[in-house]
């Protein structure tokens, strides 16, 4: 099976600390795999905050996740120091591709790469843009 290559640091945007702990350890004494996902769903929701989006559950624009996916490189473990870079792969009309590229301490490669694809929604799940002010600081972070 063929597959690209881990990214660099270079090809992201933004990066978040992101600290493991004695837990995030699984049988086999490196991080698992449902961590990694939580570490992407964490990033992609505090980038999200930052931009003043409300992610709370009465709020009128949602943003649901229809796809997600993570490629694994090279093991992490406790008590090593995380880096999340974060950079929009695709920007749609309602949906938008977050991808996470997951660092070990100062590594220039990343170890873990994952995505997110959410969809704007209203309150009846149904598709609405992505609002003008929100897609302008997606395209900040465009790759």
């Amino acid at each position: 099976m063929s597959r690209p290559p881990p990214q660099p640091r270079s090809a992201y945007r933004v990066f978040f600390p992101m600290q493991t702990r004695w837990d995030d350890n699984d049988l086999y004494g490196h991080i698992n795999n449902v961590t990694y996902m939580k570490f992407i769903d964490t990033v992609v929701s505090r980038w999200q905050t930052g931009q003043g989006v409300d992610l709370g559950a009465d709020a009128d624009l949602r943003y649901l996740v229809v796809e997600s996916g993570a490629t694994y490189h090279s093991e992490a473990r406790f008590p090593e120091a995380l880096h999340a870079g974060l950079r929009i792969g695709r920007l749609g009309n309602s949906s938008v591709r977050y991808e996470v590229g997951i660092f070990r301490e100062d590594d220039e490669i990343a170890c873990v790469e994952g995505f997110f694809i959410q969809v704007a929604v209203d309150r009846d799940t149904r598709p609405v843009p992505v609002p003008a002010g929100l897609r302008a600081a997606l395209e900040t972070i465009l790759a």
